[in-house]
């Protein structure tokens, strides 16, 4: 079900608290834990039986579990086990599990909860996760909202992520993208929004003129992108709460690949002049605009570094598409990419460490990561036709598009290039933008 703007503003602001719950003591330091920097990361076993819930909402209380468990296991660093497995039926949340009963179905970490229905028609949902080996509550809270339980369900996944893994979660976030209908040459392009799992889909541009490459503001629920109308291509902004648009500005030429600075205070983008495409990045405060390559080749496809002192992007001014950086005021560009193939759509992870890529080889789009300096380049996904990488906020986990013929759709996968899974969409998908975390 897809909500108005305005619905989604009540539902967030309905979240309203965030509170320890003070039944039992503060836990223990966790001895259960991930180490997500280890190369290969085995799963974590938890067990997340249904929560409780009263009437009618027992059912609502079951989806809630349902999604934290889905979004836990979407990760890859949770192995959710079997509820066939339960040996203890959860029915009191507010005294402690029988450990032992966990134990013997090897379950290292286990999350119980209810929804109660308060006097003014509110849901308080409350959760606890335990170390099972430890016997002690790792973490505790509860939530109030009116009716956007699915974003409870993302909070709750988020703080469990973050107390097994210390790094933060990426599961209360969307995705933009560009949904595309109709045949092959005539395709309808609109820009939809999504929560990351694919669900609560709605549009925010009807169709009648040809979008392109929308990317998040990494401070807020604002976009840029692309518009293709009757007249010369511009570039826009659009909050996606209130649906105020407006023009970035007027460029001579063609404008590509818009996208925010780190503080959201800029914009850079490529535009075109006769052969030739160069960098400029535009102050949204006083529309000024400073050129920032000036090489005779085609550079585009910007993308700052976390602390927006340089910039990454493709040029051919080698002779073909490769990845190049260079200081965030212009000047002098390094190549880094030198393997075999054409490199396109650099984006830098929101942690710093690595540099996300397209890579065009043997009649192969493959989707890949390398280090600033150029060195411990992977390929992470490779196909018929891979393209457009986005990172999850905290640097973990990627979005992209592939088209296997007949229309794109929308992937993601981790950084150890193990956990590949489709993100469901109602239609074709393309040009995904991943955004900040909502709360």
């Amino acid at each position: 079900m897809s909500l108005s703007p305005a619905q989604l503003l009540r539902a967030a602001a309905l979240i309203v608290a965030l509170f320890g719950l003070a039944a039992l003591a503060p836990a223990a330091r966790a001895q259960v834990n991930i180490d997500i920097n280890q190369g290969n990361v085995q799963p974590l076993p938890i067990a997340i039986p249904a929560f409780l819930g009263q009437g009618g909402d027992a059912e609502l209380a079951r989806n809630i579990a349902s999604v934290v468990e889905a979004d836990l296991k979407r990760s890859g660093l949770f192995a959710p086990i079997d509820h066939k497995a339960f040996i203890e039926k959860i029915t009191n949340t507010d005294a402690a599990p029988r450990f032992g009963d966990w134990r013997i179905i090897n379950a290292q970490a286990l999350v119980t909860g209810r929804v109660v229905r308060q006097g003014d028609g509110r849901l308080r949902t409350e959760f606890r996760l335990w170390d099972v080996f430890a016997g002690n509550q790792l973490d505790g809270q509860q939530f109030f909202t009116d009716k956007n339980w699915r974003r409870v369900a993302h909070l709750i996944a988020d703080m469990i992520y973050e107390r097994l893994t210390g790094e933060k979660g990426y599961f209360d976030t969307r995705v933009v993208y560009v949904d595309e209908s109709g045949p092959k040459d005539k395709r309808v392009k609109r820009l939809a929004i999504m929560d990351q799992d694919g669900f609560n889909v709605r549009y925010i541009t009807g169709g009648d003129e040809l979008v392109l490459t929308p990317r998040f503001s990494p401070t807020s629920q604002e976009i840029t992108y692309m518009s293709f109308g009757r007249a010369e291509p511009r570039v826009y902004l659009l909050n996606i709460e209130t649906g105020q648009r407006e023009v970035v500005g007027n460029f001579p030429g063609m404008t590509f690949s818009p996208r925010f600075s780190p503080d959201g205070q800029k914009v850079i983008m490529s535009l075109q002049q006769g052969g030739d495409s160069n960098l400029y990045a535009m102050d949204l405060r006083s529309r000024t605009t400073t050129r920032l390559t000036d090489s005779g080749a085609i550079d585009t496809s910007p993308s700052y570094s976390p602390d927006g002192s340089q910039i990454v992007f493709e040029s051919d001014r080698g002779g073909n598409q490769q990845i190049y950086v260079m200081s965030a005021s212009g000047g002098g560009a390094q190549r880094i990419s030198f393997g075999q193939g054409r490199y396109s759509t650099p984006v830098w992870s929101p942690r710093g460490d690595l540099i996300a890529f397209t890579k065009q080889s043997g009649g192969k789009f493959a989707i890949g990561v390398m280090k600033p300096d150029g060195s411990g380049e992977r390929i992470l996904t490779e196909g018929f036709h891979n393209e457009g990488p986005t990172w999850a906020p905290n640097g973990r986990v990627l979005m992209f598009f592939r088209d296997q013929g007949g229309g794109p759709r929308i992937y993601s996968v981790d950084v150890t290039g193990r956990n590949e899974q489709r993100i469901p969409t109602p239609g074709f998908a393309s040009d995904p933008a991943w955004s900040p975390p909502l709360n």
